[in-house]
């Protein structure tokens, strides 16, 4: 007799009650999820894509996503992780559709070798300051500019570990990557961004 898979662990979730409202019959509720993350998403889009419009595309394309497949969620990582990953893909397809795309993206495997065994653990003084904050003051314009610059794999690492603030394990669930691809992707960008904006800095 073959062996059941094991079950996955189900994890706590802030929006369960909800979720399973919505489940249950409760539709209308689905709105309160819609206003909770709308602006959160909205913001993650435009940091992704740089556009407004595709930001907007994508924010209602994940939430057409969430409302079609949400009763198949299983609490196997949180609604927030699950989110962001539907986000995390829609964001990559729309702006490979996107006509403010690059024609090529750059590489930054021969930007930046690929030494696993020599990632610092801690943050370089430069990146000391929260990007959300950088952002919000006069290197708005050049940091925006250097992140869309950035890789789609290595861009998108970038917005979810420095500016959402997931974690390296939460980034990897929500990418379907290894956590030690997320810390390689995360240090190249991170140096990438130090020689765009190597003016702003210093060591």
């Amino acid at each position: 007799m073959m062996k059941k898979p094991p079950e996955r662990k189900k994890v706590s979730d802030e929006d369960a009650g909800l979720i399973n409202a919505i489940n249950s019959g409760r539709k209308s509720l689905f709105h309160d999820l819609v206003i909770k993350y709308e602006q959160k998403l909205y913001n993650f889009g435009l940091k992704m894509c740089g556009e407004t419009r595709d930001a907007e595309d994508m924010v209602q394309e994940t939430f057409l996503n969430v409302y079609r497949y949400l009763s198949d969620f299983r609490y196997e990582a949180s609604f927030k992780n699950w989110l962001y990953r539907i986000a995390s893909s829609a964001c990559i397809k729309k702006r490979r559709k996107s006509k403010f795309a690059p024609q090529k993206d750059i590489s930054l495997e021969d930007f930046i070798p690929d030494d696993k065994n020599n990632i610092p653990d801690s943050l370089p003084s430069w990146a000391s300051e929260p990007l959300e904050k950088i952002l919000n003051d006069e290197l708005s314009d050049n940091m925006s500019e250097a992140i869309l610059s950035l890789p789609e794999k290595y861009r998108v690492v970038l917005v979810l570990r420095d500016i959402e603030g997931f974690s390296t394990e939460e980034t990897a669930r929500i990418l379907n990557i290894k956590p030690a691809s997320v810390k390689v992707r995360l240090h190249r960008a991170r140096l990438f961004l130090k020689d765009k904006l190597k003016g702003y800095f210093s060591e």
